[in-house]
């Protein structure tokens, strides 16, 4: 079976895509409760986006024909824990260049929002009050990316007009960028008191699971934002909860754990805190740049060259 005559699923109607290549017998699938053909025969498989883990994987034990399947999320959690039942050899591709610009620019929201009380503006203006009174400005604090891929480094793009004292990075690997050093995990003891506000954009791996616990933010400096737009299991809610309750933490949070946060959980009504629903990805900017991408790995999938964005290749 060879890569244009074989099954390829899509999340979207094959004539919605420009630029796809003949070849492929191109079926569409969304997680709906019927497969649109035997897996067995698919070769490429586009995991339908925001769906969740069960719809992710369901498909995965029959494939056994495929080579390469890909996510529309720059995470890919959603998907791995299904990959042992995949063959050898399979690549995981994941969407780097799609979701850069939305969650940055909701990262960028979320700082503004919490720092300048956009909150409290809200309840005012549903009570007819007029909350005047004197905000913290972005400007000239010390801002701290932990995870600085390509999500970190649009995030540290979007921050360069808002005259910040200093951006420090940090990720798993210790480099040197145009901009300046990108620290470990490992120093982030000796960083974490120095910031205002802490962004988090880590993947979500058995090195980020609960990374921010009670001694991270027992660390962070008295009155400092965390921002989360990774995953919500990468900070111990409970942890994070003791520290909104007392008052010396403030938070602004895309995604949750537990996800999607139910009625009645503390955090909903815990001060400090600012949470919109996991939409850092979900914006108008999606659909273009998810086309594009499917496009141009299609593209170089059956013409038999190397797709981008491989995490990780099946053993």
């Amino acid at each position: 079976m060879t890569a244009t005559t074989a099954d390829v699923w899509l999340p979207f109607p094959a004539e919605e895509i420009d630029g796809l290549p003949e070849g492929p017998n191109y079926l569409f699938w969304n997680g709906g409760p019927d497969f649109p053909a035997d897996p067995a025969d698919c070769t490429y498989y586009v995991v339908p986006y925001m769906q969740g883990p069960e719809v992710a994987q369901r498909p995965l034990a029959s494939m056994g024909s495929v080579q390469v399947v890909q996510t529309l999320s720059a995470g890919i959690d959603h998907v791995e824990p299904g990959l042992g039942l995949l063959p050898a050899g399979v690549r995981l591709c994941n969407a780097k260049g799609v979701h850069e610009a939305s969650t940055a620019e909701l990262t960028l929201a979320l700082i503004l929002a919490s720092l300048r009380g956009f909150p409290g503006f809200v309840h005012g203006q549903d009570k007819e009050e007029w909350r005047s009174g004197f905000y913290p400005a972005l400007a000239d604090k010390s801002v701290l990316i932990v995870g600085y891929g390509s999500i970190g480094s649009a995030i540290e793009d979007r921050l360069v007009p808002f005259e910040c004292a200093r951006v420090v990075r940090v990720a798993r690997s210790a480099r040197t960028t145009a901009r300046g050093p990108v620290h470990t995990l490992d120093d982030l003891p000796a960083l974490l008191p120095e910031a205002d506000v802490v962004i988090l954009s880590t993947p979500l791996n058995p090195s980020t699971q609960g990374l921010v616990g009670a001694d991270f933010l027992a660390a962070m400096r008295d009155g400092a934002l965390l921002v989360n737009v990774a995953r919500g299991g990468v900070v111990d809610t409970k942890a994070l909860l003791t520290e909104l309750e007392s008052g010396r933490l403030r938070a602004a949070l895309d995604v949750t754990d537990p996800e999607p946060l139910p009625a009645g959980h503390p955090l909903w009504h815990a001060p400090n805190v600012l949470i919109t629903p996991h939409v850092g990805g979900s914006t108008s900017a999606f659909e273009p740049r998810a086309k594009r991408l499917l496009a141009d790995q299609l593209t170089r999938f059956t013409a038999g060259e190397p797709v981008r964005n491989v995490v990780t290749t099946t053993g």
